[in-house]
């Protein structure tokens, strides 16, 4: 896919930006917003799209994401919502969360300006949380009808009970270029969307690839990319599959890992890379951030040089 007259792509993080407030104090994240950063990193024009309070931590969103290689123009404001916040206990190395509502992202708008970004993107990562009040899956539904053909629509689901439902999967399904979901919540997803009433738990990769197929062959969607943590992914498209094992690390804490690979994965498909590779940045960027603390960790140019070629060794 071209790249816009910038010479980067557009890449939209639309949803939650929320504080996740973790045992050692407040980090600022969010899926959509973690995926932007990332995606910013590494190369694209980045957007975070969302709403935040006219509160203090509203304004100290805003100053961070500042520091970071997003656009926030796109923050919208709310006098009466408060900003997202999230309280995040780990247990073994796995985040446990306590997501706190109404706040200002439940208040998402389709504003004019929403619409020519959505007109300009070239990609667009959302899920279900945001989708949990009606007024924002309204406009975040809007947002994807609006995107031109061509958008890549990646349909991350991060299924938070009880934030989800099997209508709120279909009309995202039914819009998406890109489900990408772990190996738990492609059961709930078979299950919930009535693809398959009653599967088996998904532990085995033939198992994983009978799901995926099913989902291909009953929605729009081209790839469904599906991650087992540190045993790495499976990517299944209509005409080919690949399997990559992980890479070992020696992890902080997993808050963020996923977005990252998501945004490493959607970097690499609008480059049009084979699977191979696409799984390959995605479990080495995935892996890279579990090894530090928190969803958004300083990222240095040596880092990004060495496994930015780490990865096109895999095209050679």
């Amino acid at each position: 896919m071209a790249a816009n007259e910038t010479g980067q792509r557009v890449v939209v993080g639309l949803g939650e930006l929320l504080w996740d407030l973790l045992p050692e104090g407040a980090r600022l994240g969010g899926a959509p917003a973690n995926f932007a950063v990332m995606a910013g990193r590494l190369g694209n024009r980045a957007v975070v799209a969302s709403r935040v309070g006219t509160d203090e931590l509203g304004a100290q969103a805003q100053a961070e994401l500042e520091g970071l290689p997003v656009e926030c123009g796109f923050l919208q404001s709310d006098a009466e919502f408060a900003t997202g916040t999230v309280t995040v206990t780990l247990r073994d190395g796995e985040p446990e969360y306590t997501i706190h509502e109404p706040v200002a992202w439940d208040r998402l708008a389709l504003t004019p300006e929403w619409r020519e970004l959505a007109r300009e993107a070239d990609a667009v990562c959302f899920g279900t949380l945001a989708q949990r009040a009606e007024v924002s899956r309204e406009t975040i539904l809007g947002f994807l009808d609006a995107t031109r053909r061509e958008c890549v629509r990646v349909f991350d689901v991060n299924l938070r009970a009880p934030f989800w439902s099997g209508e709120l999967l279909r009309g995202s399904l039914g819009r998406a270029t890109i489900l990408k979901l772990n190996a738990g919540e492609l059961r709930q997803v078979l299950m919930g969307t009535g693809v398959c009433p009653y599967p088996t738990e998904a532990k085995h990769d033939d198992e994983m690839l009978r799901g995926a197929r099913r989902l291909l062959e009953r929605y729009p969607v081209e790839m469904v990319c599906i991650t087992l943590g540190g045993q790495g992914s499976l990517l299944v498209t209509r005409r080919e599959h690949h399997r990559h094992h992980g890479l070992a690390a020696t992890v902080k804490d997993t808050v963020g890992a996923g977005d990252a690979f998501t945004a490493a994965l959607t970097h690499y498909y609008l480059e049009g890379a084979p699977l191979a590779v696409m799984n390959e940045a995605g479990n080495r960027w995935g892996a890279w951030v579990a090894s530090q603390a928190g969803g958004m960790p300083p990222l240095g140019a040596e880092t990004l040089e060495r496994v930015t070629a780490e990865i096109g060794a895999r095209r050679r």
